[in-house]
């Protein structure tokens, strides 16, 4: 396989920052406070697996232990996630979301379906298809 080209590195840098900036999650969210990107993947994963511990979401988004207990420290401040303690095992936390939380998660999956709805409403069947399986590869490749 070949190397990409200088001007299609170029081409596809240009490209993503026009896509960042026209298809940016935080604008499309309107005046609620954003979140940076671990805290939303934190809640996304809470989300999906209710009473988990701060470590399974380290181990799944690959970050230090540290990180996610800070992430849940300011997202438990800001009310989107509760802490409770396991009568099985004191010493561990469990997470869930608090209803607040639980309504910014549905926003975010609100405003990310708006978002690639218009990203693919341009594009025919065909193109859509060939967009995705191209996305798909690149992120799921183990190179």
């Amino acid at each position: 396989m070949t190397q990409p080209t200088d001007k299609q590195l170029a081409t596809l840098g240009a490209a993503f920052n026009t896509f960042t900036r026209r298809y940016k999650l935080a604008d499309a969210l309107g005046p609620e406070k954003p979140l940076n990107e671990l805290d939303k993947q934190a809640l996304f994963y809470v989300a999906e697996h209710p009473e988990c511990g701060p470590s399974d979401i380290a181990r799944f988004l690959a970050v230090p232990h540290t990180t996610i207990s800070s992430a849940t420290d300011r997202l438990a401040k800001r009310g989107l996630l509760k802490r409770t303690r396991p009568e099985e095992d004191r010493r561990a936390v469990a997470l869930d979301l608090s209803d607040e939380g639980r309504r910014r998660v549905e926003g975010f999956l609100a405003a990310y379906r708006e978002l690639h709805l218009r990203m693919l409403q341009p594009l025919s069947t065909a193109e859509r298809d060939a967009f995705v399986g191209m996305i798909t590869k690149i992120v799921y490749d183990e190179g």
